[in-house]
């Protein structure tokens, strides 16, 4: 991917981006069970939509050209609650399996005109659009491997050139991602960003609860009950 030239106009310098953008796909892992949070983490309520909504939401605002969306555990449930959104689907039948296993479904499942791909989890749920517009205008310059960071900490989502494909599709299970930026550390471009949402998901209750009233300045719903944590469907 080569960085726009200084002399192209305002407007083409726009449709330049625009078109590089689309070439890039996001990859959103819904696989898990979240057995830490002891809920389906991608359909507790989030403001005035889910957490897999909110993720689709800031990947699509941030301006990649497609999204795929991960799922395994409950997969139905989540295909029914992003029936009005413009993702596509693959399947990682293997509840148990590692993180890896799901890259490397959504990989398989990518369009040929995909050039790079950012791997994003659905925990994550606050991340601003403009984080991932960072991520994508970094790719353009030729960075290979780009990481969001607030305050010197790693955060999520992940850019991945597609030059790496090979290992996205083979990672270790034990190490995944974490695995392929180590080996290849000399090209990582770590991007400090304005929000620390970056590194804030949501692992346990506690971590939901608190997020939800620092960003929408109210409690989640109660884990159980009429206007339940899942949409009254209970817990796992």
């Amino acid at each position: 991917m080569h960085a726009k030239t200084q002399n192209q106009s305002p407007k083409t310098q726009d449709q330049t981006m625009e078109s590089a953008y689309s070439s890039v796909t996001a990859i959103l892992l819904a696989a898990g069970q979240s057995r830490r949070m002891g809920a389906f983490k991608p359909l507790l309520p989030f403001g005035d939509r889910t957490v897999i909504e909110s993720c689709v939401n800031y990947l699509m605002g941030g301006g990649v050209g497609s999204v795929i969306v991960v799922v395994g555990h409950r997969a139905d449930d989540v295909r029914e609650q992003l029936a009005a959104h413009p993702v596509t689907f693959a399947v990682n039948p293997d509840l148990t399996s590692e993180m890896s296993a799901s890259i490397a479904a959504g990989i398989r499942a990518i369009p040929d005109t995909t050039e790079a791909v950012l791997v994003a989890l659905a925990d994550y749920p606050a991340i601003p659009p403009n984080v991932v517009a960072s991520l994508l205008n970094e790719w353009t310059k030729g960075h290979r491997l780009v990481k969001p960071t607030w305050q010197g900490r790693g955060g999520h989502p992940v850019l991945v050139d597609l030059s790496f494909r090979a290992e996205l599709v083979a990672l270790d299970s034990s190490n995944g991602l974490k695995g392929l930026f180590e080996q290849h550390k000399g090209e990582v471009h770590h991007l400090e960003v304005d929000s620390p949402y970056v590194a804030r998901d949501i692992d346990t209750w506690d971590d939901y609860q608190r997020l939800h009233w620092e960003i929408f300045g109210e409690s989640a719903p109660a884990a159980i009950g009429p206007d339940s944590n899942e949409k009254a469907r209970g817990l796992i």
